[in-house]
């Protein structure tokens, strides 16, 4: 699970195309040559997927092995979240909305008349943002008790499991322990027998 890249953008109706305003990447685990190409990727993608969304609305969008994750909020300020397919779709939304909250404190109602330069916005939360969601589990609560909670069905599984196969092997020692309590009969009995026909004085 991984998330690839962060932006967030300006969009409105007298628009034509959505505005980044702000972007951060990992390009790490692509060669040197291909990170710029990768990048004008990312922002393409976020453009084009973030102007099919309404405002107000939340949509992912699969493209190969990447998941576009777009927010438009109603005020017209939007993110988009690209990860891969593993990523789950619940945290990279609530990665957008905490973002796009702090974003707008932060910014105030400059935001709206902010011209496209990603380069020279800076917002350094974006790159702390990118940083603590690579790990969804550590990064949001509920996926992380959702992990706890499929950990201990796991351990309960197996502690069931467990539990039948030393109630097959206790099974086997209450057999054993039945024809040892007949043996232990059949010897009293033969014993008594022994005895009887020689009185010892």
């Amino acid at each position: 699970m991984k998330v690839i890249g962060i932006t967030i953008l300006r969009t409105g109706a007298s628009l034509p195309d959505p505005v980044p305003l702000s972007m951060a990447c990992d390009l790490s685990s692509y060669g040197f040559f291909q990170r710029q190409g990768v990048k004008e990727m990312l922002t393409f993608f976020s453009k084009t997927f973030t102007k099919r969304t309404d405002p107000g609305q939340r949509q992912s969008i699969t493209h190969e092995s990447y998941v576009v994750h777009c927010y438009v909020r109603s005020d017209g300020l939007a993110g988009s979240v690209t990860t891969d397919q593993e990523y789950p779709a619940r945290v990279a939304f609530v990665l957008l909305t905490q973002l796009l909250d702090e974003f707008a404190a932060a910014a105030g109602d400059a935001w709206k008349t902010m011209e496209s330069c990603v380069e020279s916005t800076p917002f350094p939360q974006l790159e702390e943002y990118l940083a603590k969601y690579q790990d969804p589990a550590s990064a949001d609560k509920v996926t992380k008790i959702q992990n706890d909670l499929d950990e201990t069905t796991n351990i309960l599984h197996k502690t069931i499991d467990s539990v039948l196969e030393r109630g097959v092997k206790l099974d086997n020692l209450v057999e054993k322990s039945d024809d040892l309590s007949r043996q232990s009969k059949m010897f009293y009995k033969q014993a008594k027998k022994t005895n009887s026909c020689c009185v010892i004085s």
